[in-house]
């Protein structure tokens, strides 16, 4: 069976390179695909391949300091989603543009039930915190999207907006949860309240078998796959029925070096 596992951990890395490279070695040895990004400020992954050998190197990982008790989101592919694994030093694992913003704003975490609820409450703020080209391919029903062509304008927007939202619950969401992390330490600074869905729109598909209830279209997903439905299942939607505006040029050639539609 091909699992494909993502997580992260906002926590103290003290030696980012040599974790980097321990993942190298142990990703190579248990023949895992995917993308890794380490930084002074956590880990944030995205692997794929054998069941076991995804277990086993999450396993292993848990028992670096900082990670005990890491967990992956796990979805059953069809095929491999990425042909090798990459792992890179950053200088975060996510890049929001506002200096020492931290994701440590756990108190906002709402579960996938509570997501529902929200969806429902007149007085709820329903944010995509995505690009535009994933809000078009798929999202929650009465969200709203930013228009940001890049995460680092996200400030902006919410700052333009920040006195209208007053009063309100802001909730937002984003692919795996790790964007609303940063995000939501920073909007609660602002005077905003603020809910994030735990574990993102992957946590929501899997927690109900009914989540087309809720979730309107495709998910964007960064591999082969391109994306999925709101069973978790791989569609047939293409990298270049996704990236259709100019602007979007450079996605789509960063998508085809994935090359989906070869088998691993």
């Amino acid at each position: 069976m091909i699992l494909h596992s993502s997580f992260y951990r906002f926590t103290p890395v003290a030696d980012p390179a040599g974790l980097a490279e321990w993942l190298r070695e142990r990703g190579a040895a248990l023949d895992l695909g995917g993308v890794v990004l380490v930084a002074g400020e956590g880990l944030s992954a995205a692997i794929a391949g054998d069941a076991t050998a995804v277990h086993t190197l999450e396993a292993e990982l848990q028992n670096h300091a900082g990670f005990a008790g890491l967990r992956g989101k796990h979805n059953v592919c069809e095929r491999r989603p990425f042909s090798r694994l990459k792992v890179s030093v950053k200088p975060e694992i996510v890049a929001f543009g506002v200096p020492g913003v931290s994701g440590d704003a756990t108190d906002t975490h709402v579960s996938p039930a509570r997501w529902r609820e929200l969806l429902d409450d007149p007085d709820t703020v329903v944010l995509d915190n995505r690009n535009s080209f994933e809000f078009r391919l798929g999202r929650f029903r009465g969200a709203i999207d930013p228009g940001v062509a890049h995460f680092r304008d996200f400030p902006a927007y919410v700052e333009a907006h920040r006195d209208a939202w007053q009063g309100k619950t802001v909730a937002m969401y984003c692919t795996g949860g790790i964007r609303c992390e940063k995000t939501a330490a920073w909007m609660q600074a602002q005077g905003l309240k603020v809910a994030q869905l735990d574990g993102g729109i992957l946590n929501f598909l899997a927690a109900f078998p009914d989540a087309a209830r809720d979730w309107e279209g495709e998910c964007y997903v960064f591999d082969k796959r391109i994306a999925i439905d709101a069973q978790a299942r791989e569609t047939a939607t293409t990298a270049e029925q996704v990236f259709t505006a100019p602007e979007d040029a450079w996605r789509l050639a960063r998508a085809r070096r994935l090359d989906p539609g070869a088998e691993d």
